[in-house]
């Protein structure tokens, strides 16, 4: 009998040490997070997202693989119907196309939200491509494509956090100021 006691402690003892950074024979509390209800945060921030837009050529709105979802370039979609179109440095500025750019962020969330059925199950923002119809000389790509990021950032917080690329185009298709595409990680 004694024996049995003593496995038993020795037992709880082991298993309440096998949590890493935790004191010998200090028990550990584990909680589970799952993070901001992401429906709930767009209501909070005031976005309504819109039906997508139909690919304009042939290609498809997003690709999944794995648990990775490769979403096709999206321009700046207005909510009255249309794009925001025109180029940064000569007919837009840089508080113009950021605010094209949150646009283009609204019609990727509209794409995730289809794709998905539940903007909970996005587990990352891994990566994105952020295109700028600009001027030769124009130089403020990155506060351009932020309006997108930092609309990432303010609806899925940390895990909206991506690497990124701002490039400037010549042109982009139909005019419109910026287009942006994007990888995302899914649970």
């Amino acid at each position: 009998m004694k024996i049995h006691i003593f496995l038993l402690l020795f037992l709880c003892l082991f298993i309440s040490c096998d949590q890493p950074g935790s004191p010998p024979g200090e028990a550990v509390e584990t909680t589970e997070t799952t993070g901001p209800d992401i429906e709930k945060r767009l209501q909070e921030l005031g976005i309504e997202l819109p039906v997508p837009a139909s690919p304009v050529a042939n290609y498809v709105n997003a690709v999944r693989t794995g648990n990775l979802l490769f979403l096709a370039g999206k321009g700046p979609n207005k909510p009255e119907g249309g794009y925001v179109t025109g180029k940064l440095g000569e007919s837009l500025t840089v508080e113009e196309g950021y605010a094209a750019a949150r646009l283009a962020g609204i019609s990727q969330l509209a794409v995730l939200k289809a794709e998905l059925g539940d903007l909970n199950q996005v587990k990352r923002i891994v990566k994105v491509t952020g295109m700028v119809n600009a001027a030769p000389d124009f130089t403020d790509h990155p506060e351009v494509v932020n309006g997108f990021s930092d609309l990432m950032v303010e609806v899925f917080g940390e895990k909206g956090k991506h690497a990124r690329a701002a490039v400037g185009m010549g042109s982009l298709p139909r005019g419109i100021a910026v287009e942006v595409e994007m990888v995302v990680e899914i649970e």
